[in-house]
């Protein structure tokens, strides 16, 4: 039986703010962000948004009537948690009117999550082989304003169903892990604002994929030619790049080569676009790279997954015949339509933000298009809404 990826959506902030104009008004070169970093844009997140918003607003993609009575486990990987008790899977769950008797919880390390996830679903549905499960994976990354890592901020969600007899990506029962506590990033209680080594932490992303990458190799008895594409998860796009040439300075055979870095440059395209998405950034990859539509039928994809503090896990996936009648140039085609706008308002969007307080608070979302939106706090309660009009 296999089992993996049967749908598959993404969602992110309808505004965002140039890179260059950023470098600018930082007096950098926007060479240092466009081609240092390798991002255009930077998804400004609303204060109407928050991580149970963005997921529902993912996950409502392909979340229908049928799919409201067949999902029975919702699995939530995030960094950006609403309450440090109540799962923000409980929110989603009753925002998509997902039926009552499905399960649901949250899973917290760095970019890790989703991935954490998608390996109980794994297991879930081998035990339950009619069974559907959610997954998302939504973040907002915050490092402040005019500091070292405000060029990799970012925000979104991506969310999956899985099942047996996926019709998107087979997932590969084999992976390689490592762990090690390491302080490359982290957000203390105190902050809505991470704190990194990022110098560290880029160091720690490449070992962890060399390391696991081989580990895999080794246990497989693979080569590294017999992957079509090898994808990652991107805290700014030019750290897949780093990563990938590391491997590829022993490999001889030029067409190889070639191959792998053509489809890191399909699987980077919407990173560029968006940002840092914490745990939803490699599975935006993959979108990526499917609406790309240079895959064939059957293709091998290598996936690396990364989560600061530390934990990588190196895994493959097989693409499945047809999966192009899942997902699609137009399942993307929103983020043509969003609006740019200046430094200055992005600053102001960014001083909004609710921080941890007991008053009564109200957002903007009254000027938030989005169908799903976080209307603010009444009663140290999150309260959120629905656009009507915007539901499907």
């Amino acid at each position: 039986m296999e089992i993996g990826i049967d749908k598959l959506s993404f969602f992110t902030s309808d505004l965002y703010l140039p890179m260059a104009d950023l470098a600018n008004a930082r007096n950098e070169d926007p060479n240092k962000y466009l081609i240092g970093i390798g991002q255009s844009k930077q998804a400004v997140i609303r204060n109407s948004q928050d991580a149970v918003t963005l997921a529902a607003n993912a996950a409502m993609k392909i979340v229908d009537d049928e799919e409201r009575t067949k999902i029975d486990l919702v699995l939530f990987g995030t960094e950006s948690g609403v309450d440090n008790s109540k799962s923000a899977a409980i929110y989603l769950q009753s925002l998509l009117k997902i039926n009552s008797a499905a399960s649901g919880v949250e899973l917290k390390q760095a970019c890790f999550g989703l991935t954490a996830g998608i390996q109980l679903a794994m297991g879930y549905i081998a035990l339950h082989p009619d069974r559907r499960v959610l997954l998302v994976g939504s973040d907002i990354a915050r490092y402040g304003i005019n500091t070292l890592g405000e060029k990799t901020q970012g925000g979104g969600a991506v969310a999956m169903i899985m099942s047996a007899n996926p019709r998107i990506l087979e997932i590969g029962t084999q992976s390689t892990h490592l762990t090690r506590d390491i302080m490359d990033f982290w957000r203390p209680l105190n902050r809505d604002e991470a704190l990194v080594d990022g110098q560290y932490s880029s160091e720690e992303f490449i070992q962890f994929f060399k390391e696991t990458f081989n580990q895999y190799l080794e246990s497989q008895d693979e080569t590294i030619d017999d992957f079509d594409a090898l994808i990652f998860h991107l805290p700014y796009t030019k750290m897949g790049l780093k990563a990938l040439r590391a491997v590829l300075e022993n490999v001889d055979n030029l067409s190889v080569k070639e191959r792998l870095l053509d489809k890191f440059e399909d699987s980077r395209r919407l990173n560029r676009e968006v940002g840092n998405l914490y745990t939803g950034s490699l599975y935006l990859s993959l979108i990526s790279l499917l609406t790309a539509g240079t895959l064939k039928d059957g293709a091998n994809i290598g996936l690396f997954s990364y989560g600061s503090g530390a934990e990588g896990e190196f895994f493959t996936g097989k693409v499945v015949a047809g999966y192009e009648k899942m997902i699609n140039k137009n399942s993307v085609k929103f983020l043509e339509n969003r609006q740019a706008i200046s430094v200055s308002e992005y600053e102001r969007i960014y001083r909004s933000f609710l921080k941890p307080q007991t008053d009564d608070v109200k957002t903007d979302f009254k000027n938030d298009p989005a169908p799903f939106v976080f209307k603010g706090q009444e009663n140290q309660k999150r309260i959120y809404d629905q656009n009507n009009e915007n539901i499907n």
